[in-house]
């Protein structure tokens, strides 16, 4: 077995699976999660229902968006089962329900009894998690729960242990036949039993299921895009342009009925944003890739997200001059920097003003969004062999750097997680974990004050599953700036909480790991709003601003 891959054993209730598991996914959702989360009760249930052989159902959904509480179609909810007259079991109970992507989830537990080479017959506890157990339809849901037996004693620790699961109809349950020894739960000292009863929780996180009826647009007011294919990150970016609501009203503006409607890549963004808007099912984007002319993987994989943003903002901003919105890409998304040489032993200084529409920061060896910045704006000595030619006053030991004079309403940052690596001649991806904030504030790094406070909201974080071979794109996007997070996966959006969107996204290795196992999922391009342009940014798009040969065509 490779080195990287971690040894353990999963259960289906009425199969044996051993799973051979990447422990990056597991470890990536929950190495923080028991430390965040406050349930209420831990030392233990009290359980009044005293007839035999019954259990008590407490369903509480534990997540930091408390709109999310009486969702159902939630992406995490955590419940509990309390189990009385344990020592008399005999079968297997189930829980109610309750309800994560719209699916019945239900803590299943049952005795178990195997046969040990060293101590003989053995008894255990069984723990399972159930999906839709009464369904025989060809559905599927991924899911990562973490299953925890409660303790009795204040101040001491459940006894847990976590899965990750694709379940289906003939694999809807998963967990462990032996989760616990029965002496060890039955033994007071051990803290987990109180009056012969015990509580079980678990916490699921699931991504939104496939094979069921998962309207998108009922669920979030939004619809995805199709997976049309050997269009890697492009699905992300539309629908993060389709959010900055400034530049789909302009989008909408740009004159083009006299288009090509097979050439013409104004016109066939304009089709896109207006069925973003108003379809109900999931849109799809083979003329625009065929205006755009790339329309093979190949032509997606020789160029990465910035330059395909950037070509596509050059040919926005083409097509708006001359017209009621020009000026409106760079408006948005144009900043100013400025590059300088500063001889220290003489007074002479060298500058250059440039414009931006993105900065692409270093992430290797960086903690957060600040280290690459202060890394950014850092200035090279030049000197030695390195001088510089300060004309007739020949050659100088000189500072070189750069310092920002403005930034723009839209803040486009590009994580340099592919980068070249000559050992391998190759671009590799860099997996390290690296922080990035809902709000920052980036004042400190502006050559001067600026009239409003250089304080931005995170809007939109694309994110990539994979290697620099290949992967799965999809995007979290905060539409209307206040928190409320939705994930974008290609056809499929749902609601997802602001952790799933933040933090399950710095990638990064497992402290617990002996080997440098990094996780594969992690952002790649950020977007922020400065706080003082949020509202002009989104502001609603209404129907009367787009043209009418659009909506009837």
């Amino acid at each position: 077995m490779s080195q990287w891959l971690k040894f353990d054993i999963a259960f289906s209730s009425n199969f044996i699976h051993i799973n051979y598991y990447m422990d990056i996914c597991i470890n990536h959702f929950f190495e923080d999660y028991y430390k965040t989360l406050k349930t209420p009760n831990d030392g233990g249930g009290d359980g009044n229902d005293t007839s035999p052989m019954n259990g008590e159902s407490e369903l509480a959904c534990i997540v930091q968006d408390q709109e999310m509480e009486e969702d159902e179609a939630r992406s995490e909810a955590t419940f509990r089962y309390t189990v009385e007259n344990l020592s008399k079991m005999k079968e297997t109970q189930l829980s109610p329900p309750c309800y994560v992507r719209n699916l019945p989830w239900k803590i299943m537990i049952m005795p178990r009894s195997s046969q040990t080479q060293d101590r003989g017959p053995q008894k255990s506890l069984g723990f399972f998690l159930q999906c839709n157990g009464e369904s025989e339809s060809s559905w599927s849901c991924y899911a990562v729960a973490d299953l925890r037996l409660l303790s009795c004693k204040e101040g001491q620790e459940p006894f847990n242990r976590k899965i990750q699961h694709l379940f289906y109809s003939k694999e809807n349950d998963w967990g462990f036949s032996h989760f616990m020894t029965w002496q060890d739960v039955l033994d007071p000292e051990k803290g987990f039993i109180k009056d012969d009863s015990i509580t079980l929780e678990v916490h699921v996180m699931a991504d939104a299921p496939h094979g069921v009826s998962w309207d998108s647009k009922k669920h979030t007011g939004f619809v995805g895009l199709k997976n049309q294919g050997a269009t890697c990150y492009m699905n992300s970016l539309l629908q993060t342009l389709y959010f900055t609501n400034q530049l789909r009203k302009a989008v909408y503006k740009m004159p083009t009925e006299s288009d090509d409607s097979s050439k013409s890549v104004a016109l066939a963004l304009q089709r896109v944003f207006h069925e973003l808007q108003f379809s109900d099912k999931p849109v799809g984007t083979k003329k625009l890739t065929k205006s755009f002319g790339w329309e093979t993987l190949d032509s997606f994989m020789q160029h990465d997200v910035q330059e395909f943003l950037r070509v596509l903002l050059d040919k926005l901003e083409s097509k708006m001059k001359g017209t009621c919105v020009e000026g409106t890409v760079p408006k948005l998304f144009e900043g100013k920097m400025v590059s300088f040489i500063k001889c220290k032993n003489i007074d002479y200084k060298s500058t250059r003003v440039e414009t931006f529409y993105d900065i692409q920061l270093n992430i290797k060896g960086k903690k957060n969004i600040y280290e690459s910045f202060n890394d950014y704006v850092s200035t090279e000595s030049l000197d030695g062999d390195n001088k510089y030619d300060a004309g007739e006053n020949g050659l100088q030991e000189a500072e070189k750097g750069v310092v920002f004079s403005s930034f723009p309403p839209v803040l486009h940052l590009h994580l340099m997680r592919f980068q070249y690596d000559p050992v391998t001649d190759c671009s590799v991806k860099f997996n390290d974990r690296f922080e990035f904030y809902e709000k920052i504030s980036l004042g400190k790094y502006l050559q001067t004050k600026e009239a409003t406070s250089a304080d931005y909201t995170l809007h939109a974080v694309l994110v990539h599953s994979g290697d620099n071979h290949g992967g799965h794109y999809v995007v979290f996007i905060n539409p209307a700036g206040d928190g409320k997070w939705c994930k974008f996966d290609d056809d499929v959006v749902s609601r997802c909480t602001k952790q799933e969107a933040i933090e399950h996204n710095y990638g990064g290795q497992d402290e617990d790991m002996s080997i440098a196992v990094k996780h594969c999922t992690n952002a790649y391009m950020l977007v922020y709003i400065r706080d003082s342009e949020l509202e002009n940014v989104l502001q609603e798009v209404k129907e009367e601003d787009i043209p009418q040969e659009l909506i009837s065509s």
